[in-house]
């Protein structure tokens, strides 16, 4: 608890709203992250991230033999001179890669038990990757909802974009919070902000999605898939320990849970409860990570229980200072 309580400080958090210090913390920890891509670069424009097709760029590649048609200029004269034979340096067109950020807000991520609410350590993961993607120079859009509205932030390289995408997390993490549906008011799902991401994202574009997928029906499926196909997509399902096993108690005990609606009661303390608890919410989370990586995207679990800088520094193999 006094572990939890000095992570807290350090954040200048509650746990539960987010504020900006807490999200401006995150532009000293971008060694954390590694966002070289995976996947060949198809934007046009030029930026930092090296193609596969070679040609006039900044950075060399290598140097071969010289053949017809071969730009005289570019002849490399030291491997020249020290082979005998002219030799002529091939370089590596740069080209630009925009990241996107989509970071689930809805209902079902206002919730934590141990340390952070999910949508509090959504919120600090899209800090952590928007500040590493404007250390690189890369473009940084995203997409923020809630089931009551969304947030489209276009993509820049100037700190400008990094701090809109932040105050979109905190404007639409108080409406989550504070507002309530309308009778005719359609809600806001995982499938509807996906799509809105696919007119966003332009092939070759970084794109992470960070939730808990709890609606990750067929037609989000069918958007992430698509997705999949011309960007490189990462995956970050958030969740609570309490989702995994039920509390450990001396004594059985009954307790009630409501989601603010409705009201459920379950026996703390009974040994086939819990592992019934723990198979059925194990067997729901690996249907979600199978689900993402059938949309052949990379998936890396994030627990709301424990800091994210600890779980990026293990999952990194790197030592954390």
């Amino acid at each position: 608890m006094q572990d939890i309580a000095k992570w807290l400080a350090k954040y200048q958090s509650d746990g539960v709203r987010i504020g900006i210090k807490e999200l401006i913390h995150y532009q000293g920890k971008t060694a954390l992250l590694n966002l070289s891509p995976r996947k060949t670069v198809q934007a046009k424009l030029a930026g930092a991230y090296l193609a596969k097709t070679k040609g006039r760029g900044m950075e060399f590649d290598e140097a071969r033999h010289y053949q017809a048609g071969d730009d005289i200029r570019a002849i490399d004269w030291r491997v020249t001179a020290r082979t005998g034979k002219t030799h002529t340096k091939l370089y590596r067109e740069e080209k630009e890669r925009p990241v996107f950020v989509l970071t689930d807000l809805s209902s079902s991520m206002q919730f934590g038990t141990q340390f952070l609410f999910k949508s509090v350590q959504a919120a600090h993961l899209s800090a952590l990757i928007a500040w590493s993607a404007r250390k690189r120079g890369d473009r940084i859009g995203g997409l923020v909802f809630n089931q009551f509205q969304h947030i489209e932030c276009k993509p820049f390289t100037r700190q400008k974009a990094v701090l809109s995408l932040l105050n979109s997390m905190m404007k639409v993490q108080q409406g989550a919070q504070h507002q309530e549906s309308t009778l005719n008011e359609e809600p806001i799902t995982l499938a509807n902000a996906c799509a809105r991401l696919r007119r966003l994202a332009h092939p070759g574009s970084l794109v992470f999605i960070i939730s808990d997928f709890s609606q990750l029906d067929e037609i989000a499926k069918q958007h992430i898939a698509q997705l999949s196909k011309h960007c490189e997509v990462i995956a970050y399902p958030i969740s609570d320990p309490f989702e995994h096993r039920l509390p450990q108690v001396k004594m059985s005990q009954r307790v009630t849970l409501s989601d603010g609606q409705n009201r459920q009661q379950i026996v703390l303390g009974e040994k086939d409860t819990e592992v019934l608890y723990c198979n059925q919410h194990q067997a729901q989370f690996d249907k979600i990570e199978n689900t993402l990586k059938q949309c052949k995207a990379q998936v890396i679990q994030i627990d709301a229980g424990s800091p994210l800088e600890l779980q990026l520094d293990r999952l990194s193999g790197s030592r954390y200072k």
